[in-house]
């Protein structure tokens, strides 16, 4: 990574705080490289998120994706990665973070991880 993630990624506070609510971002443009093979990996992002304090910002957001784009990294280790970024982050009521990748030698591959707050 090339900036800290605190530099990268911003939040804004939660218009409805009181209000369970639901946000579901997808970014279709993902990219990494796979670490054993060298060639790019492509993929679909989707965030599901009940906010806490804070929501995520858009932009930032794409900007701190992009940052993965020639890391050589494993799909489990982007998508725990990235989901405990954001709830690092925003500290979500829920957040499942679903990473679906292209077709490669004809076998694609999802990987789903999931946060739940403690009540």
């Amino acid at each position: 990574m090339n900036a800290p993630l605190d530099q990268i990624l911003e939040t804004f506070e939660n218009p409805h705080p009181g209000r369970p609510y639901t946000v579901r971002i997808a970014c279709p443009e993902f990219t990494s490289v796979c670490p054993k093979t060298g060639q790019p990996d492509f993929g679909t992002l989707v965030f599901t998120y009940v906010p806490g304090p804070k929501c995520v910002e858009l932009k930032s957001l794409k900007l701190y994706l992009q940052q993965y784009r020639n890391l050589g990294i494993y799909y489990e280790d982007a998508t725990n990665r990235i989901l405990d970024d954001l709830v690092g982050l925003l500290s979500p009521r829920r957040m499942t973070l679903e990473a679906a990748f292209t077709a490669r030698g004809g076998i694609t591959t999802t990987v789903t991880a999931t946060f739940e707050a403690e009540r």
